[in-house]
């Protein structure tokens, strides 16, 4: 792992020892977007790239943690009223507060941690660091927290101590990843199963548009008010609809003339999008990429045409992966943003490349970034 000597090189210099290492991954969604507030299926993967750690308990009650990539220290205390200004420091004391609340010891400790996940590219690198904490600490203080409960831990972390109230899927694919694997996780009953994923002859690489739109936050709720009207419609007829996963397109076809256009549409949209994880599912346990490739330009149109939260950028990217022949192509995350996940054929890498890099800046004038992937491990120990 390529920054552990720096990690152990700034963490000897910073407290003059040495500690244990852990590490927990970022993570990708192959598909299914949108679909986890309306109660349908995800299916993410933990990458090749995460957040490592280094840890040693110090004696005190105070944590003192260095961030190796932004060269900040810090250092508080783990009472509430000891919540550090810095932002990345919250995340540290928010796991500890949060394993507090739930009857967990945690001791002072030192720390320097440093990641390789992209940031601001969609790719989790706050879950990351949140599981990288709450696997450690649970490990170094012998809690007997299980996986399912470090997953909440770092989601009520982000609820209540960074303020973005976020589903509980990074967290649960940084902590349950497993190499060679996707997870189907149903985000109504929060069950899971493992999907195979191991495309020999082709590479998951994504292609970042290096832009984020500021109208996303408040796009994103007037998404969801969308499907919650759709629903409220639809349970006047059929009463046990509670979520958009609970409804068909008949349904939706029944309540045509009682909603708007657009929440139509984005039910729409949803009511596809379960359908085409489903369906990717079976062509994966099939080992038919062919299938999940076009599951995947599926959903880029849906995202684009009906739940209209793709961009300029991102729809170009699109078309460029089509002309190029690449398997399967989409807008990855919440959209208006951010990059576009690619199933590409090992012979078709190189040309794809090249020509993203070319014409995306002839037209946009910013050379967009390649981050190329592969399916891992979830949150672990490091062994010497």
């Amino acid at each position: 792992m390529k920054n552990k000597e720096i990690v152990k090189a700034k963490f000897e210099k910073q407290f003059g020892t040495t500690g244990a290492f852990y590490f927990s991954p970022g993570r990708i969604n192959l598909i299914g977007e949108h679909t986890d507030y309306n109660g349908g299926f995800v299916l993410p993967g933990a990458i090749d790239k995460g957040m490592l750690l280094e840890i040693r308990e110090n004696g005190t009650d105070l944590i003192r943690a260095y961030a190796v990539d932004l060269d900040e220290y810090a250092e508080f205390g783990m009472e509430e009223k000891d919540a550090p200004s810095q932002s990345w420091a919250r995340y540290i004391f928010g796991v500890v507060r949060e394993i507090e609340k739930r009857g967990g010891k945690v001791r002072g400790f030192d720390t320097a941690f440093s990641g390789d996940v992209p940031l601001g590219a969609g790719l989790s690198s706050s879950a990351a660091l949140e599981s990288a904490f709450a696997f450690a600490l649970n490990d170094m203080y012998h809690l007997g927290i299980d996986k399912f409960e470090l997953a909440k831990i770092g989601q009520a972390t982000e609820h209540n101590y960074c303020g973005v109230k976020c589903g509980i899927m990074d967290q649960f694919a940084s902590v349950f990843g497993k190499k060679g694997h996707l997870i189907r996780l149903d985000c109504r009953s929060l069950e899971y199963e493992y999907v195979p994923f191991d495309p020999k002859g082709y590479r998951v690489v994504l292609v970042d548009s290096v832009v984020k739109h500021e109208l996303a936050s408040s796009a994103y709720n007037k998404r969801r008010e969308s499907c919650e009207a759709v629903v409220a419609a639809i349970a006047k007829r059929h009463p046990e609809v509670k979520l958009l996963r609970d409804a068909n397109r008949a349904m939706l076809d029944e309540v045509a003339a009682e909603v708007s256009q657009e929440d139509f549409m984005r039910a729409e949209y949803v009511i596809e999008e379960i359908q085409r994880l489903l369906d990717a599912c079976d062509a994966l346990n099939k080992g038919d990429y062919e299938t999940v490739g076009e599951k995947m330009f599926g959903t880029h149109y849906g995202m684009s045409q009906l739940y209209e939260v793709s961009c300029e950028e991102l729809d170009f990217l699109n078309g460029i992966a089509r002309e190029c022949g690449v398997t399967g192509s989409r807008v990855m995350g919440g959209g208006f943003g951010g990059c576009t996940i690619n199933l590409v054929k090992d012979e078709l890498y190189k040309p794809f490349i090249d020509m993203v890099q070319s014409r995306f800046p002839e037209k946009f004038g910013r050379a967009p970034k390649i981050y190329d992937v592969v399916i891992g491990d979830g949150s672990r120990k490091l062994e010497d």
